[in-house]
């Protein structure tokens, strides 16, 4: 039986629970069902709670306490002690029918993805060495605060590239927040970030000693031509359902659904007919 979810992530403060809780709403309000995962084992606070949570497994705050480490070892030590215990997740993902988007919400440390293989591990459970086979696909979201300081939003780009090269599922990065930058970016102006144009650097100043890492790593990206953005506005009820339209596609949703058959759809008008 086919499984699909989502893998929410991209640095702390881009607004990925905020965006988990729109997207939850959203399949509510269009009645569809979702499932879903807290993977932060720092997270306290929930609109919607979960319907898994790992802090059921384990707590940074108790590992931080117990092991005498900080946030990001003991942030470490937890997926570590979930990639020893992956019935946590298995047996509550099993039963899912394939009606269900599954909604894995994500801690920011990027060093998770980026840096050592805990999460591209978790990644091939879900999707290919364990039971599951879930088709999944990540959201990388990315403030849209970055566009003002452009060396920020294109090292944000090389980390949302990084994340796609390392976890090898479908992607789609997301500028968030847009409601921030509404008024002080111009349409025109801001069409450059959604394609990232290395460009941009040029108008940086020339004495900034930064200036050739910038523009070096915005070859980088512009060479292996993968990352572009869409706009997200929490807010906006057609913003959230554009991006779910693109998950959607990414992992083939629609396509597992069960079809109508002709005659369904004509039992269905003799039955109006008769009520009639």
């Amino acid at each position: 039986m086919s499984k699909f979810g989502t893998l929410v992530m991209g640095p702390a403060g881009a607004g990925k629970t905020t965006f988990c809780n729109a997207l939850i709403q959203h399949l509510r309000l269009n009645k569809r069902s979702c499932f879903y995962v807290n993977l932060d084992p720092a997270a306290e606070d929930f609109s919607y709670e979960p319907d898994l949570d790992i802090k059921d497994l384990i707590s940074l705050e108790d590992v931080m306490e117990e092991m005498g480490l900080g946030p990001n070892g003991g942030l470490i030590f937890c997926f570590e002690h979930l990639l020893q215990n992956l019935d946590f997740l298995t047996n509550a993902l099993e039963p899912l029918s394939e009606e269900y988007l599954i909604v894995l919400d994500l801690p920011g440390q990027i060093e998770l993805y980026t840096h050592i293989p805990v999460v591209p591990t978790l990644v091939k459970h879900l999707t290919r060495f364990g039971s599951l086979n879930v088709s999944l696909c990540a959201a990388y979201l990315l403030e849209s605060t970055f566009v003002i300081d452009r060396a920020k939003f294109f090292a944000g780009t090389l980390s949302a590239m990084s994340a796609m090269i390392m976890l090898e599922i479908p992607h789609v990065n997301i500028l968030s927040k847009m409601d921030l930058v509404k008024g002080s970016v111009p349409k025109r102006q801001l069409k450059r970030f959604l394609d990232p144009d290395t460009s941009l650097l040029d108008d940086n100043n020339a004495q900034n000693p930064s200036r050739r890492l910038n523009k070096a790593v915005a070859q980088l990206i512009d060479d292996f031509s993968m990352v572009s953005f869409l706009q997200l506005d929490v807010q906006d009820e057609d913003s959230v359902g554009g991006i779910l339209s693109y998950i959607d596609d990414a992992i083939q949703y629609h396509e597992a659904q069960e079809p109508r058959e002709p005659h369904d759809e004509i039992a269905d008008y003799g039955d109006d007919e008769m009520m009639g």
